[in-house]
């Protein structure tokens, strides 16, 4: 595409806006299992990797498929998967050996109702939780939401720039309503999308020390086969990255995968808020039920209640400074959700005001409603 033409305009599902997102982010390796409703993402993936010189690979199950991404980005490939809640729930131990050997890597969850196999082909928020606390062990996360088709494609190039830039797993939740939802993208040119690669080692390999302590807390990335030596273990490591039981090398170690992640608050953290200059009440929201809350929020406008919305884009770390500022500002706040409350509980946490956080569930794997919130707003 030459620079003056105008943006290619396509009707897309969520989910195809996911992966036209990863390819311009450079992602060219898929590793997946085919599971409602994120199994477009494979099937577009199978198709269209194989014509930008990729790789996609359907494994045996979501634990394989897992481990194959965390291989494939060791040896310097942008790599992702797609599953649903089944699925994430079997990827929890390599996603903690992700997080461990500081693997970047983009895992898209799109959230189906359950436990276990639950209502496949109905929407639910409720691995929210799952998403920050699955894997098991202190670890830090980055776990960002999506509402729309354009959030899709946007939100996916972000993940995979943070995942690249912080050396962490980043988690993407989508539900079945925004998976399946067609919209109208804009897609634009490759050379106006913001593409960030991990940093390669500057050294030659025999100074190369994998795990480097530096300003940032994010040490190169050399890929395997390159000739740089590179130990990987899902055991505590010293810098090198042979294990230690050190007390004073563990607690180096494990404060430095925090500490670069805080000092990435401000471009980790987004929110976006509408209506919200001079809200007296508000809705604090996220995914597809931050579409319902966008209408409800203008049917309350047109009724003369001054209400807003803060949509959470990233759910962890909680974006607490943009929720406390609503709070402040808000006599009460409505945290609508798919599930039985779970975001609803860190806005709790980080309420100081005298602001009334109150909560709107719905578990029967309907989708909530305008109508729903707007109630919810007068009563208010």
């Amino acid at each position: 595409m030459a620079n003056n033409d105008p943006p290619k305009k396509l009707l897309l599902q969520g989910n195809e806006a996911i992966v036209e997102g990863a390819l311009a982010a450079g992602c060219r390796f898929f590793a997946g299992y085919p599971i409602t409703p994120a199994s477009e993402i494979s099937e577009m993936m199978s198709v269209r990797l194989p014509r930008q010189d990729g790789t996609f690979i359907q494994m045996e199950d979501e634990i394989a498929s897992m481990g194959a991404v965390v291989g494939a980005s060791l040896a310097g490939v942008k790599s992702m998967t797609a599953t649903s809640g089944p699925g994430f729930s079997l990827m929890q131990e390599n996603l903690g050996f992700a997080c461990i050997t500081e693997t970047p890597c983009v895992i898209v969850n799109v959230m189906r109702g359950g436990p276990s196999t639950g209502l496949p082909t109905s929407p639910a928020q409720g691995d929210v939780m799952q998403a920050r606390w699955g894997t098991h062990g202190d670890h830090p996360v980055i776990v960002l939401a999506v509402s729309s088709v354009g959030d899709c494609f946007d939100i996916t190039i972000h993940a995979f720039n943070l995942s690249e830039k912080y050396r962490v797993p980043v988690i993407i939740l989508s539900d079945e309503v925004v998976a399946h939802t067609r919209e109208i993208l804009a897609l634009p040119a490759g050379d106006k999308i913001e593409v960030i690669d991990r940093i390669r080692p500057s050294t030659p390999p025999e100074w190369y020390i994998p795990y480097e302590e530096n300003s940032r807390g994010v040490p190169p990335m050399a890929a395997m086969g390159e000739g740089y030596r590179h130990h990987v273990t899902g055991l505590i490591h010293d810098q090198r990255g042979f294990p230690t039981q050190k007390p004073k090398e563990t607690e180096a170690f494990m404060k430095r995968l925090f500490r670069k992640i805080t000092h990435g608050f401000y471009e980790i953290q987004m929110t976006k808020s509408i209506m919200m200059e001079d809200a007296e009440v508000a809705v604090i929201a996220y995914g597809s039920v931050a579409r319902s809350a966008q209408r409800a929020v203008m049917q309350a406008r047109q009724q003369n209640i001054k209400a807003g919305l803060l949509q959470l884009i990233t759910m962890f770390p909680f974006p607490k400074n943009a929720v406390d500022t609503a709070l402040r500002q808000c006599r009460s706040v409505l945290v609508p959700e798919m599930n039985i409350g779970q975001i609803s509980r860190e806005v709790k946490r980080a309420n100081t005001s005298d602001c009334r956080v109150l909560k709107y569930n719905r578990i029967d794997g309907q989708i909530i409603t305008p109508t729903e919130i707007f109630t919810e707003l007068k009563d208010m």
